[in-house]
């Protein structure tokens, strides 16, 4: 009876599955470790929204740019007509050279020929310039600099003592403007003065203000904040258009 019984332990134990029999991944646990930490991470910000994950850029915001508009924040400055750049290259002094935009756009580099550089910040016209000479210098070091710009100014015309171009110098109204201008002449019409602000190259918009009636209740709330490039024009009064016609016994 004794050798019957080990008989049937023994298919037993041949039935019961192996513990080295169970799959087993070939992946380090350090790399199990990492991956599961991954996932993890990923399914926190998938589940609460966050960005900290995300890559920002130069003037954007958060990475996604200007939330309002999908624009940039604080736009960088950009190469207009009759600006002047300094380039230099640090490994090839040769090749330093002094630049300026032409009527058309474009700039003439030594040796490289033309570049069109009008609407261009300084960082792209610094990898322009570098894409230029890449034919002829291994991996061109390229630094550009702004020397010369067409600088923020106002037009001032009309009845005021000083007609001309100023420049405009951080936040102005219209009513300080007149006054850098010299103020109204005698012949001024203070409730019409307008000012003409351009949209694009074809289209502009005008602005009426009567500073007549600003400056009498003392409440400048109303007073325009001045824009690059804005033209003001004071016209001349009824009366000063008359007066010359009228004899001064009778003005009198």
């Amino acid at each position: 009876m004794l050798i019957p019984q080990l008989a049937v332990v023994a298919s037993a134990q041949e039935t019961v599955p192996s513990p080295a029999s169970a799959p087993v991944s070939s992946a380090p646990p350090t790399v199990k470790l990492a991956a599961a930490e991954s996932s993890q991470s990923q399914d926190r910000s998938g589940a609460d929204g966050s960005t900290h994950g995300a890559i920002t850029q130069p003037g954007k915001a958060g990475g996604m740019g200007d939330p309002a508009f999908g624009g940039e924040r604080h736009p960088l400055y950009r190469l207009s007509k009759s600006d002047t750049v300094e380039v230099n290259f640090t490994f090839s002094p040769d090749f330093n050279q002094t630049l300026t935009v032409q009527p058309d756009g474009f700039v003439a580099l030594r040796g490289a020929g033309a570049l069109l550089a009008e609407g261009l910040t300084v960082p792209q016209m610094q990898q322009a310039v570098a894409y230029a000479y890449r034919g002829f210098l291994h991996e061109p070091e390229v630094t550009v600099t702004l020397k010369d710009f067409d600088r923020p100014y106002f037009l001032a015309s009309g009845e005021v003592a000083r007609p001309g171009k100023y420049e405009l110098r951080g936040d102005l109204t219209v009513n300080e403007a007149v006054a850098i201008a010299g103020g109204f002449t005698q012949q001024a019409r203070h409730s019409q003065v307008v000012v003409f602000r351009r949209i694009s190259a074809y289209v502009a918009e005008s602005h009426v203000i009567d500073l007549k009636k600003m400056l009498d209740s003392r409440d400048l709330h109303e007073d325009l904040h001045l824009q690059p490039g804005d033209f003001i024009f004071v016209p001349q009064s009824r009366v000063s258009k008359i007066r010359k016609y009228v004899p001064t016994s009778a003005m009198s």
